[in-house]
């Protein structure tokens, strides 16, 4: 079946056929197991009898191969997944006419480039918030200022070395964090686009890179072992998600957050519809409750994240009033999303994503 033909025939949602099988980062689909304020699962279940199971990806590339091999329904994907599916016609476009929250979605987001191809929607957007720089703050009495202190080799305000003690992400996508702080760093280089980089741009993040590999005492790619990391291993500084940084602080752990002055790079994710879903009436049904303000709400409250639905912002127990500023809710233009490098750019042309999968392998001497 074409994919055009499987769109078409979803005019209606229809009777749930029992199940919904969805790809998620850690922490985005709870249903009350980890803290049993934390459910918005079981009460969909409940109403449309459509049982939820998940399947929990560390990275996109692990994503991307999950819903490349197929038996999924959904995945909440990051920009740097999100037009890779498309391209590869895994995901199909979402009939917005058939999910009636839609309207509430934020408008910086509805058209947003990641899940927007030729005007057609390909996601419902979900969450997004930055990658914070978690620091330690029995060692930085103060917020760390600059990205430096993951990047180069320094002495850290406790009067010892940064080697060993700080953490870079296991993800080809994280060069462009170290092009994000080279863009105030060295100027002359004339980067604009962290995700859109020249050959000559794409060098100097690479040697940055190899310089940071001496100082990193692991690339993190698993939530939960960063998060021991800080507990344990004498981590003091790293990338991070709020999600961590949450977690840590309600274990009474000395932990803070910031967004360095360079600003950041973030991830806005989408939730994306496989083309051969064999639930999509139930996936649409999902689609719905995903944009539920409660849903909304609690899941920012508990990852640190910003909701999609601004509605969520306000009356939230869990995330409080404050909670969307207190998560970047006004920092978006601060934010230089994630998204799939490509070899088409605007300087003409830029390094695409396949060579940062294998350079970045390199660096990292896997």
């Amino acid at each position: 079946m074409s994919q055009t033909a499987a769109v078409a025939e979803m005019t209606k949602v229809g009777e749930g056929e029992g199940e919904v099988s969805i790809v998620a980062w850690p922490g985005y689909i709870e249903r009350g197991e980890t803290d049993k304020a934390y459910d918005w699962v079981t009460s969909f279940e409940k109403d449309t009898g459509c049982k939820v199971s998940v399947k929990t990806a560390a990275t996109s590339d692990e994503m991307v191969t999950l819903m490349n091999a197929g038996g999924f329904d959904l995945v909440t994907a990051s920009g740097d997944a999100s037009l890779r599916l498309v391209a590869g016609k895994k995901v199909q476009p979402i009939n917005p006419e058939l999910i009636p929250s839609w309207g509430t979605v934020d408008k910086r987001l509805q058209s947003a480039p990641w899940h927007t191809v030729d005007g057609k929607h390909y996601g419902v957007p979900f969450q997004w918030g930055p990658n914070v720089l978690m620091y330690n703050t029995e060692v930085f009495k103060e917020a760390p200022k600059s990205w430096s202190v993951v990047f180069e080799p320094m002495d850290l305000p406790d009067g010892k070395p940064n080697k060993g003690r700080v953490q870079a992400y296991d993800g080809p996508i994280y060069i462009a964090d170290a092009a994000n702080y080279l863009m105030a760093k060295k100027p002359e280089l004339g980067i604009k686009d962290p995700y859109a980089l020249t050959e000559e741009q794409y060098a100097a993040a690479l040697e940055l890179l190899k310089g940071q590999r001496a100082l990193v005492a692991r690339y993190w790619h698993d939530a939960a072992v960063q998060v021991d990391d800080f507990k344990t291993e004498g981590v003091v500084a790293s990338g991070s998600w709020p999600f961590q940084v949450n977690t840590l602080v309600a274990d009474k752990r000395k932990i803070a957050s910031t967004i360095p002055e360079e600003g950041a790079t973030g991830w806005a994710d989408s939730t994306m519809m496989a083309t051969d879903a064999k639930h999509p009436n139930c996936a649409y049904k999902w689609l719905e409750h995903s944009l539920s303000p409660k849903l909304q709400g609690d899941l920012a409250a508990w990852f640190g994240s910003v909701p999609a639905a601004p509605a969520a912002c306000k009356g939230n127990a869990l995330l409080t009033d404050e909670g969307c500023a207190t998560n970047g809710f006004d920092n978006f233009e601060k934010i230089k999303f994630w998204r799939t490098p490509t070899a088409k750019c605007e300087a003409g042309t830029c390094v695409p994503y396949s060579r940062w999968v294998s350079d970045y392998i390199a660096v990292m001497g896997k």
